[in-house]
């Protein structure tokens, strides 16, 4: 496991470590600190940093595993999604071998609630947690990184420059992958392509497929490579994405023509927005394990595309966004999905989410939810096998 030291999760032995090493990061301190108390002035807070230093060590006593670090997360997220939803709920995981482990490939709508609620499914069917893929774009912080992975995070170098660079991480990174499934027999997550979807279109990167084949054996054919690391598509549905204005604005930068530049905190910011912000309904629809072998990284790709978008399930805010842009289609067997829905308070609830934003960015959002509908209907008209 040497080999994999650089990009790896944290083990149970380096916990004690890794926590002690985070609650004494002064700008991880700080961070916490003005998010929290963002009314007080700045030299306040030296005086409330061992406050919250002592407050963290109580916290972190009793973990002893990163199994317990997890479960500490996983019943921190029920309870915020019990404040920020109206339901949550899972489906498929019955199709899923209990001592099998799976490359979970998921559509990408929020930085870390995404993976997080794949676990919290897993977990409470009864299940092993899993490994999570997390871009070092994300890890720029020292804690950043400590944090992701003492969470079972390994991490993707895409920050590499240099060609040959890139080559060899993204063999080490194929070779971690199925070392997980093959050897330590531990699933994964990642997603189906570099980055979230912020137009609401889910597609399949084919780089990131060919990335998992290099690690295939010898004479192995792509087709049996990835057979054997178990792929299971996954469906991760939000009625309102609490950063659907956050992703029009980056959008509308680069309709302009524009290049679209992060703050220093803005991604830590938008997973903590994605986690508190208000939801609606959200589903994970677990797909069933790709068991043919796909000649091209395309037919995969096509063929996960059509698994994912299939099992998304599409709530009344997706529906009205498609009526709005689409006014003369016959909506009736879509509306016929949610047959006790209040049709005028869901066209209410969208249009108020609308009336928040500038108006250059609403047709954005708009497109935004409307997508997985146009998806699915395109898939289901689109012949089976077809890329």
């Amino acid at each position: 496991m040497h080999d994999f030291d650089e990009i790896r999760p944290y083990r149970d032995a380096e916990l004690a470590d890794v926590l002690a090493r985070i609650i004494g990061d002064k700008e991880f301190l700080d961070l916490i600190l003005e998010r929290q108390f963002s009314w007080l002035p700045a030299y306040f807070l030296p005086l409330i940093r061992p406050v919250l230093k002592w407050h963290l060590k109580r916290l972190s006593h009793d973990l002893e595993t990163v199994r317990d670090f997890q479960a500490h997360l996983s019943s921190r997220l029920k309870a915020i999604l019990d404040e920020t939803t109206t339901s949550y709920g899972f489906s498929g995981i019955e199709n899923l071998q209990r001592d099998q482990a799976y490359v979970f490939m998921s559509n990408h709508r929020d930085i870390a609630l995404d993976p997080a609620l794949v676990i919290l499914g897993l977990v409470e069917s009864g299940r092993d947690s899993l490994r999570i893929a997390i871009g070092d774009n994300l890890l720029t912080k020292p804690f950043a990184s400590d944090l992701m992975r003492i969470n079972r995070s390994f991490i993707v170098k895409r920050s590499l420059s240099g060609r040959r660079e890139k080559f060899a991480a993204l063999k080490l990174l194929s070779r971690y992958i199925r070392h997980s499934i093959s050897t330590d027999a531990v699933s994964i997550w990642i997603a189906q392509a570099e980055g979230r979807a912020k137009d609401g279109r889910d597609r399949t990167e084919t780089a990131l497929l060919k990335m998992l084949a290099l690690s295939r054996c010898g004479e192995q054919s792509f087709g049996e490579a990835m057979r054997t690391l178990n792929i299971v598509p996954v469906s991760i549905a939000y009625e309102y994405d609490p950063c659907d204005g956050d992703k029009a604005a980056e959008l509308f930068v680069g309709q302009q023509g524009d290049i679209y530049r992060k703050t220093a905190y803005e991604d830590l910011a938008t997973i903590k927005k994605g986690f508190v912000g208000f939801k609606g309904r959200v589903h994970v629809n677990f797909g069933e394990p790709l068991v043919t072998e796909f000649e091209t990284a395309d037919h995969l790709a096509s063929a996960i595309d059509r698994h994912i978008v299939s099992g998304y399930r599409l709530f009344p805010s997706h529906i009205v966004a498609w009526q709005w842009l689409n006014p003369d289609d016959d909506a009736s067997a879509l509306h016929a999905l949610w047959p006790d829905e209040d049709w005028i308070r869901a066209h209410a609830n969208l249009q108020r989410r609308l009336d928040q934003l500038p108006e250059e960015h609403r047709d954005i959002v708009l497109a935004g939810y409307a997508a997985p509908v146009i998806d699915q209907l395109a898939f289901a008209q689109r012949p089976q096998g077809a890329i």
